[in-house]
């Protein structure tokens, strides 16, 4: 009898194993398949913005209901993690594969933009970026690619020397921010 007992407790146990680590593997794909979008360009800063945070809340869920419950999740919080997941796949798959697309071009301000694209995405594929610190660069890069395109649209199409000396500028800031928060202590879970 107390085989048995122990049997089964094992079981359990590694069953319980088992979904916490395809919570956290799914986690680590949706991350790669964001980061994927950043690189490609078919995700916008706005569209991975808004995907981050939700990754983000769907993080602090996940943590607060291991911390409320011993440092596992009950069953219905995995099937509520999973439907949460599954909805959130569902919208990297659309953004995606929408008609939005983030356009680089051929001068310095856009080379500017795809560069630091770039090196958000690598921090989400490493993990030296949180999906909170990916969302609040991300908006703060959609937030400048919306200025360089109103003053681009003022300006028939070009930037002043003052425009662009000005973009330079939030794009140093912006920079630093990527870097800051690529070489501090918070790190994704990956």
């Amino acid at each position: 009898m107390k085989l048995a007992r122990n049997v089964m407790l094992g079981v359990v146990m590694a069953t319980s194993l088992f979904a916490q680590s395809e919570v956290g593997e799914r986690r680590e794909n949706q991350q790669d398949r964001i980061a994927n979008g950043i690189s490609s360009g078919q995700l916008t800063a706005g569209e991975t913005s808004s995907l981050e945070r939700k990754e983000a809340n769907l993080n602090k869920e996940i943590h607060n209901d291991r911390v409320a419950n011993g440092g596992n999740l009950t069953n219905k919080e995995k099937a509520q993690i999973n439907r949460q997941q599954n909805k959130l796949s569902d919208q990297i798959y659309d953004d995606k594969h929408n008609t939005a697309v983030q356009h680089h071009g051929n001068n310095e301000v856009d080379r500017r933009r795809a560069n630091q694209q770039a090196r958000i995405a690598q921090g989400v594929r490493s993990g030296q970026l949180t999906a909170g610190e990916t969302a609040k660069l991300e908006h703060n890069q959609a937030a400048i690619n919306h200025e360089v395109h109103s003053e681009r649209v003022a300006n028939g199409g070009n930037l002043t020397n003052n425009e662009k000396a000005q973009i330079n500028k939030q794009q140093n800031h912006q920079s630093a921010r990527i870097y800051n928060d690529k070489h501090n202590t918070a790190h994704a879970h990956r």
